[in-house]
């Protein structure tokens, strides 16, 4: 069996991971795919992240809207930890659990790099076929440059899906600015933010109702 991971943010997934994740599934033939939402990212500032459970929650909506919602996996793994979400040790967790199975590790183009700055790579590697997906037009040369550099500690995969630039940043200010952001997200998403009132510009609002 072959085991897909991919961890990030979410903060809010958006339509952009969804893609990343079914092209993931069709291009590497991943019989289950897990994506993991991290509590303390070592990447990211964690000042604009909303509550770990909403991060899930997003995550599980979003797959359960998706057509590989059979392949696609929530894991609160790394929520339920409270040091920071190195990757490394995510990876021992899912070799403990999956001891005989191929694991392979999803990332973005700009992650791959800087991958050899990362926390234990090199045991990264040794573990998993990490798998780099592209996040903009015209960078496949330098990502090969790269993948060639690492390929001596590991199996290095590059796709050549079209990327679809979504950030999830930027999802955020139109929120804070109360614009529309609907084609970003699943719809059940952008209801549950929505109601939730995430994400939302609390000055904003406080200035407004005064």
């Amino acid at each position: 069996m072959r085991i897909g991971i991919y961890g990030g943010s979410f903060n809010p997934v958006h339509n952009g991971h969804i893609h990343l994740a079914g092209t993931a599934i069709e291009e590497l033939g991943l019989d289950r795919l897990y994506l993991i939402p991290s509590r303390i990212s070592p990447h990211r500032s964690t000042a604009e992240y909303v509550a770990p459970e909403d991060r899930l929650e997003m995550l599980r909506l979003a797959c359960k809207g998706s057509r590989y919602r059979k392949i696609l996996r929530v894991s609160d793994y790394e929520l339920r930890s409270d040091r920071v979400s190195y990757t490394i040790y995510t990876v021992e967790e899912f070799r403990r659990r999956f001891p005989k199975e191929e694991l392979v590790l999803l990332i973005g183009s700009d992650m791959l790099l800087s991958f050899d700055k990362w926390h234990r790579y090199e045991d990264i590697l040794h573990e998993v076929t990490l798998a780099a997906f592209s996040r903009e037009e015209g960078d496949l040369e330098e990502l090969r440059k790269k993948a060639e550099e690492l390929g001596k500690y590991g199996k290095v995969l590059i796709s050549r899906a079209e990327p679809v630039v979504v950030s999830s940043t930027e999802i955020r200010k139109k929120i804070a600015k109360n614009e529309n952001y609907s084609c970003y997200l699943d719809k059940n998403v952008v209801q549950y933010i929505r109601s939730g009132n995430l994400y939302a510009d609390k000055n904003a609002e406080g200035e407004a109702e005064g």
